[in-house]
């Protein structure tokens, strides 16, 4: 499969507070909130939603193609993402904005507070999914992933014109999106991605329930943190993954993304939805026990082993012929 990933790109600057977010709130005072949190540490990483997904997807050898605008400072990201397996021949360099930015706090209890700087991103809007699809041959899947919201709106327009398979996943951006977009946005998806709490806001903010929301998508895939990850399809019994043992628990950013890379390797790969889910929460496994959303090392042999013990011979078995 030519899976092609839209969203951001962008470079991610990481702290950690070492106290409690929630310590430090005084709940009469939440209208009125002015905080500063002394941070213990610093770490610059690059990230964005669609290049995240993507350097995951060519950790498995899916080759993706990453479709995101990004500034004439990507020159050395783009590199990395070469030399992991991404293709990123569609990315559009903006002549006079820098590359997105994520400044991001995690507190002690992997409670988070971050802010987004959009830069390049806004030029996304001017992406035509169809010179990406004659550059490469074609397009099986395209994953609309966060980005400037007037891409995502064209995006998934384009998808529906032309007759391309999307998965809608807003992510970030659901915060600033009305019922209208979403509603847009979803209707028609082959796959709908969120968290537990993003799928109860797309409900509140569309105004339909979960059965109207099946059925308008073809499977609506809802991670659960810790829990794993639910795949409902309209008529069918719903699909529960759970997560392999973690090692370490060091930083959850990056985590839905590696879920999603190994989700959609699994698809392109062909080996059933809850095999791709088992890829997608191994991933996402390998991501939370490390501090950087593209800082992991996909070796296979590691790989396997825990896959195995976490889900049994049968399923690594047909897994491993595609990571060999």
């Amino acid at each position: 499969m030519r899976i092609a990933v839209t969203g951001s790109i962008a470079n991610d600057h990481l702290m950690t507070f070492p106290g409690r977010f929630a310590d430090q709130l005084v709940a009469d005072q939440l209208h009125t909130v002015s905080l500063s949190f002394l941070v213990d540490s610093l770490n610059v990483r690059r990230g964005g939603v669609g290049a995240n997904i993507c350097f995951g997807m060519g950790q498995l050898g899916t080759r993706p193609i990453l479709v995101g605008a990004a500034g004439a400072d990507f020159g050395e990201y783009r590199a990395w993402l070469d030399r992991h397996g991404v293709d990123t021949g569609s990315v559009r360099i903006s002549e006079v904005l820098h590359t997105a930015r994520f400044v991001c706090t995690t507190d002690a209890d992997h409670n988070q507070i971050g802010s987004f700087y959009t830069g390049a991103m806004s030029e996304a809007r001017l992406i035509e999914l169809k010179s990406v699809g004659d550059r490469v041959g074609g397009l099986d899947l395209v994953l609309i992933g966060a980005d400037d919201p007037e891409a995502m709106l064209r995006h998934t327009e384009e998808c529906r014109s032309r007759g391309i398979p999307f998965a809608a996943d807003f992510s970030q951006q659901i915060a600033r999106m009305s019922g209208d977009e979403i509603r847009i946005l979803l209707d028609g998806a082959t796959y709908l991605f969120s968290n537990e709490y993003e799928k109860g806001l797309i409900e509140s903010k569309t105004g339909w329930t979960d059965k109207e929301i099946l059925d308008r998508v073809g499977h609506r895939v809802t991670t659960l943190g810790s829990r794993g990850v639910r795949i409902e399809h309209g008529g069918g019994d719903p699909i529960e993954v759970g997560c392999p043992e973690e090692e370490a628990k060091v930083d959850p950013t990056g985590v839905g993304d590696a879920f999603r890379a190994g989700f959609l390797s699994g698809l392109s790969w062909g080996v059933g939805l809850e095999r791709a889910a088992q890829v997608g929460c191994m991933l996402a496994t390998l991501v939370i026990e490390t501090l950087g959303t593209q800082e992991y090392t996909l070796r296979r042999a590691h790989f396997m082993d825990r896959f195995t013990k976490a889900y049994g011979q049968e399923a690594a078995t047909e897994v491993q012929s595609h990571l060999t």
